[in-house]
This record gives C-alpha cells, structure tokens and sequence, in this order.
C-alpha cells in the first residue's frame, strides 16, 4: 500500500484560541463574517446533511476572494437584453479580460493572480499525495458517509467512482498509461476499473455491490459507473490497439455506457439510485455520453439529447438562476451542470455564425439569433435550440461573480469543488474571454485551502480528500485538457 508518507488526518489541527479570541469569533459570527475572513453565507430551507459530531474538523484559514470588474459583469442592452447575442460576444475585444482590477477605473494588472511556478508547485504536491494514497489494489477509496470523519486514505475500502475519478485526474496533469512518471500508477488503476467492470453482474444498473460510500451518497448510487466510463473513455484515446489491455478497456468502456443509457430516466436525468445531490451524477452521465461522443463512440444521439435538455431545463436561461430542488437546495450545483451542458451548443451557434461571415451569407458585425442562425443554414429548430443556448450561457456567465453563489453549501465539500471543475470545463468548451479569468480566480481560491501535505480535504458531504483533491487537481489543470474537450466543443447534436 502507497500510503506511508500520507497524513491521518489532512485537515492540520490549530492552536486553541484564548478567552479574548474566542469572544472576537463569538462577535464576528453575530454580524455573519468568520474569524477566518471568509464569508458566512446563510442560506435558507437547505436540505442540511448531518455529520456525525465525531465528523468536525477545525478549518484552514481561507481568505476570502474578491472578484474584480469582469466584463462578464455587464448587464446586456440593447438586442441582447431581447434574446440576441453578439456573433462574437464570446471572443476578446477591446475590452481586454484582465485576471483582476482593483475597482472600476484604475489601471489593469497585467501580473496573474497566481505566478506560474506556483501553481506548478500546487500540482506536483497533489500530484504526489495522490500517488501516495493509492491502494495495493489499484484504485483509491472516498470513504463512507457513515465514517465520514475518517481521512485517511488508507484505512477505507478502495470504490470504482474514486478510483476513475483519481486517475481522470493523474492523466489530465500528463500522466497516462503511455506517458509520464506515474504511467504505472494510472495503468494499475485502469486495471483495477476493467476487472470492476467485468466482474459486474449483467442485469444490475450498477458495476459495483459497494454501497454506501461518500459519492454514492453524496452524488448518486450509479456515479460508478459514469466516472468509470469518463476515465475509459480518455484511456481508450491514448491506449495503442496493439496494447494487451486495448479489447478489454473497449469492452469494459462500451458496457459502462450500455448502462449509463438503460438507467436514465424519461426526464432525461439520473436523479435515482438515492444521493444528497443527484443533480450532479446526472450531469456527470451527461458529461460522459458527450465525451464519449466526441471520441467517436456509439452513442445514442436522442438520450444524449434529452440528458443536455434536462440539464439547461434546470436554469432559466433569462436570469441565470437554477433551480435547487435535486441539488440539496445548493444553487451552485445544478448551475454548474447546467452551465456544462449547454456550453457546447453555445460553441457550435458561434461557430455557424463565424462560418456564415467568413463565406458572406452574414454581416461581419450579425448578432447570434434565430434569423441570423437560420440564414446561416440551420432549421427552425436547430436555430431555436442553439440561440437558446447562447442566450442561456450569457445569463449564467454575468453570475460568475456572484460570491454568493460560489460559496454553494457555505464551505467546501466535494460537491463545491466537483461544480468548479464543470464551469471550468464549461468555459473552455464554449471559448472566449471570460475563461482566464475564471482560470485565475480558480487557481488562487484553491491555492488558498490547500492543506500542508499537498492535498485538499472538504468540510461538509464529501469529505473525503481523496476525492477533493482529485477534484481541485482537475480544476487548476483543466487547460491541460482542451485538445479533448474542444472535441466535445465539435461535436453536433
């Protein structure tokens, strides 16, 4: 077991406070502002998820990020505020996407919130721990919900979720079953995944008998499934067909998606199996069939369809606001899935109209709208459906600052971090200016909670830190990743 050099415990232990600073904290709590700088967000008729008291952690220090003037902060005029949107509104202008301003009016800063080689060093100390952690077996454990106070890698059953997910996150740093230094780490996890898959009984919605672990929990009891088949999916791309193992990955890949597609539901989710929040493994199959997708895998176009629309149905594509009734009343969580599954039709309505312009059939300054869309050769509804898209996409991007939404459950779990990786995506898929700044804010947020050891640890649901730190990793990587997922950004319904 790679385990030894793992703390017990990633969350670091703090010196108790003193009579006087405890009534500082007492104080602070009462006008709504922690000792830590980080806001307090109360938000009302959450569906709040018990931890055993044994669970409490004392958290890091965690400053509090402040957004700058973004120029996805301006409110539309004109025929955008009508449904219509700039043909080119998702590329730079004048108005250049500086990563932070002080306030309106003073000069820009051209230096990055996060200097370079400290976001190199941010990953590799992941990187490392997450190494470290990996079982005898293969695969990596999120822990249960029962024992959600145990943090120690090595003491929990490893589970398929984690263990894709974990090693989703070692290939998009560079570190595939071809290349990098830790090949072997990624091959002995993929093995792990195929022999899950295969040992799986046929008739079962599921490919694993484990129950009752944090993401199951947290997320949906079919999550298995659609982490395994993101991560087969990115094997199969980088696996040579002569490799021993190629057949079976195929195999093991084509199964998880049979399945992924048995179990969805009429609506087009996957809010079934139990979960706190099964809005996010609905948008984690979503995401996964229109990966699979995009690499050319047999997928069905209607269920892929219908799983997108259930997605952008859960935001009103007017105000950006998301509806929370299967997302444990946290905004932030179908927001995110939303905003992933529409990002690649607000892609493709951009890419008509630059077509259109660059063959005349459009005006060098035409807007994305309908008419515009269809002069540019879609049908009535596949114009519908794309400005819907865009539209959609430019509501929830001017929310993108909104503090309060980003603070999702109040502090970080899992969940928090899982929804920062879907906009993150979302943003590279649909392209434009508004992606290095996400970027930026992301990268020092994150930088900002990383514990000592290297890894990041969630303070309510999943608080596995395996699984977090898979997920912050994902996150400040995600640039790593844009050859993939401009495919998806390709791909027509």
């Amino acid at each position: 077991m790679r385990a030894s050099s793992v703390h017990r415990n990633s969350d670091q232990s703090q010196p108790a406070k003193t009579s006087s600073a405890k009534w500082r904290w007492f104080a602070a709590m009462m006008i709504g502002v922690s000792v830590t700088g980080a806001t307090w967000i109360a938000i009302p008729n959450r569906q709040v998820d018990p931890q055993p008291a044994s669970a409490a952690q004392p958290k890091p220090k965690v400053s509090p990020v402040v957004f700058g003037d973004d120029p996805f902060e301006q409110p539309r005029s004109g025929a955008q505020a009508k449904g219509s949107v700039q043909a080119e509104s998702a590329e730079p202008t004048n108005q250049e996407a500086s990563p932070v301003t002080k306030s309106a009016g003073k000069k820009k800063q051209d230096k990055p919130l996060v200097k370079p080689k400290t976001v190199k060093k941010m990953v590799n100390r992941g990187i490392h721990w997450l190494v470290e952690a990996q079982q005898s077996d293969g695969g990596w454990g999120g822990g249960s919900h029962a024992k959600q106070n145990i943090r120690d890698p090595s003491a929990v059953p490893t589970d398929p979720a984690t263990t894709a997910f974990t090693a989703t996150a070692l290939m998009r740093a560079g570190h595939t079953p071809t290349q990098g230094e830790h090949r072997d780490v990624v091959i002995r996890a993929m093995q792990y995944l195929v022999k899950a898959v295969e040992k799986a009984e046929p008739k079962s919605d599921k490919i694993t008998t484990l129950t009752g672990t944090q993401p199951q929990s947290k997320l949906g009891g079919l999550i298995d499934t659609a982490m395994t088949a993101q991560f087969l999916t990115r094997v199969s791309e980088t696996l040579p067909k002569t490799d021993p193992w190629y057949d079976r990955v195929d195999k093991a890949l084509s199964e998880c998606l049979a399945r992924m597609e048995r179990t969805q539901a009429d609506d087009g989710s996957w809010n079934k199996g139990g979960g706190w929040a099964p809005v996010l493994q609905s948008a984690w199959n979503c995401n996964s069939l229109e990966l699979a997708k995009a690499v050319g895998r047999d997928v069905d176009s209607d269920k892929l369809k219908l799983a997108k629309n259930y997605q952008k149905n859960n935001v009103n594509k007017a105000t950006g606001g998301a509806k929370s009734s299967a997302a444990a009343g946290v905004e932030l969580y179908a927001f995110s899935g939303s905003l992933r599954g529409n990002a690649a039709d607000a892609s493709q309505a951009q890419q008509v109209i630059a077509s259109a312009k660059r063959e005349g059939k459009l005006a060098a300054d035409a807007e994305i709208s309908e008419a515009n869309l269809q002069a540019a050769g879609q049908s009535e509804e596949e114009a519908k459906e794309l400005n819907d898209a865009v539209v959609q996409n430019s509501s929830q991007l001017r929310r993108l600052n909104d503090e309060q939404l980003l603070q999702g459950f109040g502090n970080n779990g899992g969940e928090e971090f899982l929804s920062y990786l879907m906009t993150s995506e979302s943003l590279v898929i649909a392209g434009g200016k508004n992606w290095k700044t996400w970027d930026e804010k992301m990268k020092d947020r994150l930088g900002k909670v990383q514990n000592p050891d290297g890894s990041w640890s969630g303070h309510h649901c999943i608080t596995s830190p395996v699984f977090c730190t898979a997920a912050a990793l994902q996150v400040i990587t995600t640039e790593r990743d844009i050859e993939l997922l401009k495919k998806v950004a390709a791909v027509k319904n």
